[in-house]
C-alpha cells in the first residue's frame, strides 16, 4: 500500500496549509484597509478637482489648515488630558523641535504637490509621484534598519509597472490634463513633495511603532495647524477673501476635510500593521479610483488598461506583504506592540521552534551523559567490591 505522504489527499492538504500560511486574514485585512486609504485619497482628489474645475478655487493651504485643525481638536486635546510622560507638556519639553520639523515637512509636502498641478501635466505627476517608493526604501534601510528581500524588489517593480499601464491608458485616451507652463519647475515640485512625504512617512512609522499613534497625530495637528495658518495668511489671504461662499462650496470643502482627516487618522493604523512602504504601494491605486470616478463626474474615457493596472498593483502589493521584511531597529512599546510585517509572526514562530529543538537536543545529550556517568560509577563500585 502507498504511504500516506504519497497520496493525492495528503498533497492537497499540505498545499492548502501552505497557502493558508501565506494568504492569511491579516494579509487581506491589510489589503482592504490599504484600499480604504486609497478611496479616501480618491475623495480628496475628486473634491479638489471639483473645486478647481467648477468653482475655480485653488486654496491648498485653506484645505490643509482645516485638516490639521481637525487633527488638533481631537488628538492634541487627547494629549492634553493624558498623564505621565505621554502628556503634551512632557512631549513639548523634550521633543518639540522634532515635531516642529515633522509638521513643517508634512505641510510643505502637501503644498508642493498641489502647486505642481499649475506647472506640469497630470501624467508627469502620476509618474514622478512614484519616486516616494525608492526614497522610502532607502530611508527605511538606513534609519529603520529594514532589510528587504528579492521578492520585495520584484513586488515594487510590479506595482510601478501597473502605474505605467495607467499612465499609458491616460495618454492613449487623450487625458493628459494639467498645465505645461513650466514643466521643469512642476516636475521638480513633485520630486520635492515625494521626498518630503517619504521623510514624513518614515518618521510616522517609527513613532507609531515605538511611541503611539495619538502622539504622532496630536503633534502633527498642533504644529501643522500653526504652520498652515501662517502660510495661509501669507500666500492665500487674497484668494480666501474673494470666495463667494455657497452651501455647495462649503459641502465640498467639508467632504475634502473629512476624507483627509480619515486618511490621516487611519494611515498610522495600517502602517503599524505593515510598513510605510507597503502602505504607499497600496496608495498607488488611488489615482485609478479617481479615474473611475472621473468616468461619471468629468466624462473621462474608459480603457481596459485601467483594470489591468489595478490588478497588477494589487498583486504586487500582496507579494510585498506575504514575505516579512527584517527590521532590527524598531522596539515597540508594550502597550502598542507592532511588527514590521504581519508575516514576521511566522519567522518568530519558526525561530522559537528552532530554539525549542536545540533545547530538547541539549537536554537529551545531558541525560545520556548522566546515564553514562552513572554506569561508570556503578562499574567502579563493583570493581572495588570485587577487590
Amino acid at each position: 500500500m502507498p504511504q500516506e505522504q504519497d497520496t493525492l489527499c495528503y498533497k492537497i492538504r499540505e498545499g492548502l496549509t501552505k497557502w493558508r500560511d501565506i494568504f492569511t486574514w491579516q494579509l487581506f485585512k491589510t489589503l482592504l484597509m490599504g484600499q480604504g486609504l486609497s478611496a479616501l485619497i480618491c475623495g480628496t482628489a475628486v473634491t479638489s478637482q471639483y473645486l478647481a474645475s467648477v468653482y475655480y478655487l485653488s486654496t491648498a493651504m485653506l484645505q490643509s489648515f482645516i485638516n490639521y485643525t481637525l487633527l488638533g481638536i481631537t488628538y492634541t486635546i487627547a494629549l492634553i488630558f493624558r498623564r505621565g510622560d505621554g502628556n503634551i507638556l512632557q512631549i513639548l519639553k523634550t521633543k518639540w523641535w522634532k515635531y516642529l520639523l515633522l509638521g513643517l515637512t508634512d505641510v510643505e509636502a502637501n503644498y508642493a504637490v498641489v502647486k505642481a498641478y499649475q506647472y506640469t501635466t497630470l501624467t508627469s505627476i502620476q509618474l514622478l509621484d512614484c519616486f516616494i517608493i525608492p526614497v522610502l526604501m532607502i530611508l527605511s534601510w538606513f534609519f529603520l534598519k529594514t532589510r528587504y528581500r528579492i521578492i520585495h524588489y520584484v513586488a515594487v517593480c510590479l506595482c510601478l509597472a501597473g502605474v505605467g499601464a495607467m499612465v499609458g491608458a491616460d495618454i492613449l485616451a487623450g487625458q493628459d490634463q494639467g498645465s505645461s507652463s513650466d514643466i521643469l519647475l512642476g516636475d521638480g515640485l513633485v520630486l520635492v513633495s515625494a521626498t518630503l512625504y517619504a521623510i514624513s512617512n518614515v518618521c510616522q512609522e517609527y513613532t507609531v511603532k515605538n511611541l503611539s499613534r495619538v502622539e504622532f497625530l496630536g503633534m502633527v495637528g498642533l504644529f501643522g495647524s500653526i504652520i498652515s495658518a501662517i502660510q495661509l495668511g501669507i500666500l492665500e489671504h487674497n484668494e480666501v477673501s474673494k470666495i463667494q461662499w455657497t452651501w455647495e462650496i462649503a459641502l465640498i470643502l467639508a467632504g475634502y476635510a473629512l476624507c483627509m482627516y480619515g486618511f490621516y487618522s487611519f494611515m498610522p493604523v495600517v502602517i503599524k500593521m505593515s510598513s510605510a512602504t507597503a502602505v504607499n504601494l497600496s496608495l498607488l491605486t488611488g489615482d485609478l479610483f479617481s479615474l473611475f470616478c472621473g468616468l461619471f463626474l468629468f466624462q473621462y474615457t474608459f480603457s481596459g488598461l485601467y483594470i489591468v493596472s489595478l490588478v497588477v498593483i494589487l498583486v504586487g502589493f500582496m507579494m510585498f506583504n506575504t514575505v516579512p521584511t527584517l527590521n532590527r531597529a524598531l522596539a515597540p512599546a508594550s502597550d502598542e506592540e507592532g511588527c514590521d510585517n504581519h508575516a514576521a509572526e511566522f519567522d518568530n514562530d519558526s525561530t522559537q521552534g528552532c530554539v525549542d529543538e536545540i533545547t530538547c537536543a541539549q537536554s537529551e545529550q545531558d541525560q545520556i551523559k548522566s546515564q553514562v556517568n552513572q554506569r561508570q560509577s556503578s562499574c567502579v563500585v563493583i570493581n572495588s567490591v570485587k577487590m
